[in-house]
């Protein structure tokens, strides 16, 4: 029970952060927002753990474990998620991402020997057919988070990327969390390990000459400047990475780790992807726009399975 309610905790922080987080990725670019906000995070994460203890709970291999977990689940998966939330919207690039539940389950079966029953394979696709039918069933959205942005192939393509690497991250996450790694300094090490990357990726695009863009964009204090402080940052704009990143990777990844540690990684990840049916009431709520009749048919459908999984 503890690893579905942390789940379904992390399902409903992402969906959150979603929405908080489509401005400042539509202004900074997919790179520079996720530096900045991981920054925060990782600062935020690295004091709490030295202040609750948790470090004594890792050792040096589970540490290099759970850096590559951070570098296939946030690098890879959040660079292709956010630049994927710019040209797709929230609502369409959560759905889409919503294929890390299946995967994460395959590969745990694969590799891990995680085996599901068949009430739980039941539940984990209807969960996975509902977050879809949730907006293959919507009606059509006029609301500019809706607006697609370039290359629909494009966006989708990358999405299924980031979908995969927060699979894969998942995955080589689990054997360490669930030897009793402390979520909180788990959490830490893969935020931390990202941060630098994206930090490194910041610089190299600057030392290039030729990724203004994707760094951020240059301030007046030099070529290195776009890398601390992006080009577009606002005082409202970094409130909102602020709030994005203490909700859906702080909160939304601690309670996933939580998950992982207790329960079956495919479980934990079908329940953890319902942001889309999340994401209902809180779009109607912001935009004033009521979902469709067959968007909530969808969200019947993927509580129903949620329902077979819980009750297994």
């Amino acid at each position: 029970m503890i690893a579905n309610m942390a789940a379904l905790g992390a399902a409903l922080c992402w969906a959150a952060g979603g929405l908080i987080a489509i401005g400042p990725v539509r202004v900074l670019g997919s790179i520079a927002f996720n530096r900045v906000r991981l920054t925060i995070v990782a600062t935020a994460l690295l004091i709490a753990t030295t202040l609750m203890g948790g470090w004594q709970t890792l050792d040096t291999g589970s540490a290099l474990t759970l850096a590559l977990s951070g570098l296939l689940g946030i690098v890879v998966g959040d660079m292709a998620l956010f630049w994927s939330l710019s040209r797709l919207g929230p609502r369409r690039n959560v759905v889409i991402y919503a294929a890390n539940a299946p995967l994460t389950a395959l590969l745990a079966y694969a590799l891990l020997g995680e085996a599901l029953g068949p009430w739980t394979v039941l539940g984990v696709a209807l969960v996975t057919l509902g977050v879809m039918l949730a907006v293959a069933l919507r009606s059509g959205s006029t609301h500019s988070w809706e607006a697609i942005q370039g290359s629909l192939l494009a966006g989708v393509s990358v999405c299924l990327l980031a979908a995969v690497g927060q699979a894969a991250g998942s995955i080589i996450a689990k054997p360490v969390m669930a030897a009793g790694a402390d979520p909180i300094a788990s959490a830490a090490v893969r935020v931390t390990t990202a941060a630098l990357m994206f930090t490194a990726i910041g610089a190299l695009s600057a030392i290039r000459g030729g990724g203004a863009a994707m760094a951020g964009g240059e301030m007046p204090g030099g070529r290195f400047g776009g890398m601390l402080l992006p080009r577009g940052l606002t005082p409202k704009l970094m409130l909102q990475i602020a709030g994005n990143g203490l909700l859906g990777v702080g909160l939304g990844m601690t309670l996933l780790l939580v998950g992982l540690a207790h329960g079956n990684a495919g479980v934990v990840a079908t329940l953890s992807a319902l942001s889309p049916v999340l994401i209902l009431p809180m779009m109607w709520l912001l935009t004033g726009q009521r979902p469709a009749l067959g968007a909530w048919v969808g969200a019947a459908v993927a509580v129903a399975g949620v329902a077979l999984i819980v009750n297994r």
